[in-house]
């Protein structure tokens, strides 16, 4: 595997949402590689199209993005209002890296955020992961309910 290098984006991930730039501030047509590994790697996210993956971008206090050379390998992304909640959401790995720390790093560098390390409760939704993050110490929560409204069309 190549050198990792883990990046934390600029609220609105400005760089990466208008001119794709990956490490070092180079073009990497980072929006373009972000859509794929969505399309690839998880399930729930595929067939984002750009509109809607730079309004996501631009509503992110905290945006999350790991490279191994060239190649976008993980992602994740939170909001918060610094105090009281925080979400994390859009958490991937590539799938053939999974199982290396990768998830590890990006989940760490999201809680290590000065926009979410102090806040009061962070929310994470998950399908089937949820042993993953019990580890690193998210648990069920019983004291609340999780309500769902979808879109009408």
């Amino acid at each position: 595997m190549q050198e990792l290098k883990l990046l934390k984006h600029a609220q609105g991930a400005p760089g990466l949402r208008l001119f794709g730039l990956g490490p070092n501030l180079l073009p990497s047509r980072g929006l373009i590689k972000l859509k794929k590994l969505f399309d690839n790697h998880a399930f729930w996210a595929r067939n984002r199209n750009y509109d809607n993956l730079r309004k996501l971008l631009l509503g992110s206090d905290v945006v999350i993005t790991l490279w191994s050379d060239k190649r976008l390998v993980g992602f994740g992304r939170a909001t918060s209002d610094q105090i009281y909640r925080a979400v994390l959401w859009d958490i991937v790995v590539a799938d053939d890296l999974q199982g290396k720390g990768l998830g590890r790093l990006v989940i760490q560098a999201l809680l290590a955020s000065p926009e979410i390390k102090k806040v009061e409760r962070i929310y994470l939704m998950t399908t089937n992961s949820s042993n993953f993050y019990k580890q690193l110490g998210f648990h069920e929560c019983n004291e609340q309910s999780l309500l769902i409204k979808k879109k009408q069309d």
